[in-house]
């Protein structure tokens, strides 16, 4: 009697998480042995962390019980932090065991890409994870605390985020508002706090509808935001960052958003890679390793004029259900399907009723769009988890 294959995925971001609620759907009982394995045991939503982040959402809104999406008779949960890839033996080395595996599926997310910024990796912050914006959200209400204690110290309440991308831009957007509420709450006066976001690029949301990036810079602008676009940050210290022209703003709060790369993991075990990523296969396939897929922030796929697309959620996504599919042609001898990639549009809110999107032809601003995004996380919750989900995260 043949032996049973094994699949292993790591990590439960959009990429592993979708592949393996699809495995479960469509894999008969017996006819694969499926682990996953991430380092909690949550699947946290991404798109939703620069909301917790500002203090304008509630971190446990963007997270969900991994165990609440997989049917454990199907799919064999381990809560474990990958250590190393072994493509040569087949393993997969965890910080308290090893999993051997006939097909494995990386997805372990991005790291930060700091360009090789002197000082960006030890001394700013990045959005990242639940635990990440606990934190982010707990250093900024401090910083209104301290400066009430030092009342000669403007940097307190300077705050700098540098990437104008859909993370930036989001986060300044949630910033904004929550900055009135935190003024009010420490009696401070508004004038005082400064937020910055500084971009290298000659433009914010690069590869954006101009037109709208015109209207979203106007809206954050008036909430307050103070754009340094087609600026590099050239150094971050303790005390702020020092950027193009040489200027230094002082700064106790310093966000990252400007980049991520691929896990060095895939470094590590000898894959080649571009900034950490792997140009996979028309089938999500490593090119070195063919019984290995590789999702999510870690892969590049390139688009039909030769260029990476970005890595979003909404490919990771795709990529997943693609992934699932292959793996089970692979299992059962079928043949194997390319990745396409259908962009169902991009929506980047502002904060509070605003936002800006393009759906095909179409150009979204302001209130529209802001529900067009909340029917996009919908659309995601219902992927993974049905309507319970969407009823238990309240997003009605």
């Amino acid at each position: 009697m043949s032996r049973i294959p094994r699949i292993v995925i790591l990590g439960a971001g959009y990429g592993g998480i979708v592949t393996a609620i699809r495995l479960q759907k469509v894999l008969n009982y017996n006819e694969a042995d499926v682990t996953l394995v991430n380092k909690h045991d949550y699947h946290y939503i991404t798109t939703d962390l620069h909301m917790p982040a500002a203090g304008t959402g509630d971190p446990e809104k963007a997270r969900v019980n991994i165990l609440k999406l997989i049917d454990e008779f199907k799919v064999d949960f381990v809560k474990s932090t990958a250590v190393q890839i072994r493509p040569h033996e087949k393993k997969v080395i965890l910080e308290d065991g090893t999993l051997s595996y006939d097909y494995l599926v990386v997805g372990l997310g991005g790291e930060p890409e700091t360009f090789g910024i002197p000082g960006l990796k030890e001394h700013a912050m990045n959005i990242r994870s639940i635990n990440s914006v606990r934190f982010i959200r707990e250093h900024i209400e401090y910083q209104f605390a301290k400066f009430k204690r030092e009342p000669d110290r403007k940097d307190y309440l300077t705050f700098v985020v540098g990437g104008a991308g859909f993370t930036g831009i989001e986060f300044v957007g949630e910033l904004a508002d929550r900055v009135p509420e935190l003024c009010k709450e420490f009696d401070v006066d508004p004038s005082l706090v400064k937020i910055y976001n500084i971009e290298a690029a000659p433009t914010a949301l690069p590869g954006f509808d101009p037109e709208l990036v015109e209207y979203g810079m106007k809206v954050l602008a008036d909430k307050g935001v103070i754009f340094k676009i087609g600026t590099a940050i050239k150094e971050c210290t303790p005390e702020g960052v020092l950027i193009a022209g040489d200027e230094f703003i002082k700064a106790a709060t310093v966000v990252w958003t400007g980049g991520i790369r691929g896990n060095h993991m895939l470094d590590d075990a000898g894959f080649e890679t571009m900034r950490g990523r792997v140009k996979v296969d028309a089938h999500l396939r490593s090119p070195q390793f063919e019984n290995i897929f590789i999702v999510g922030d870690c892969s590049i796929v390139m688009n039909p004029e030769g260029k990476p697309y970005p890595p979003t959620a909404q490919i990771a996504t795709q990529q997943g259900e693609c992934c699932a599919h292959n793996l089970v042609a692979a299992i059962r001898g079928n043949p194997l399907k390319e990745f396409t990639f259908v962009n169902r549009g991009v929506v980047a809110s502002l904060g509070r009723g605003e936002a800006i999107g393009v759906v095909g032809n179409r150009k979204f601003r302001g209130w529209i769009a802001s529900v067009l995004k909340k029917l996009v996380d919908i659309r995601y919750l219902y992927i993974i988890g049905g309507i319970p989900l969407v009823l238990r995260k309240g997003r009605f």
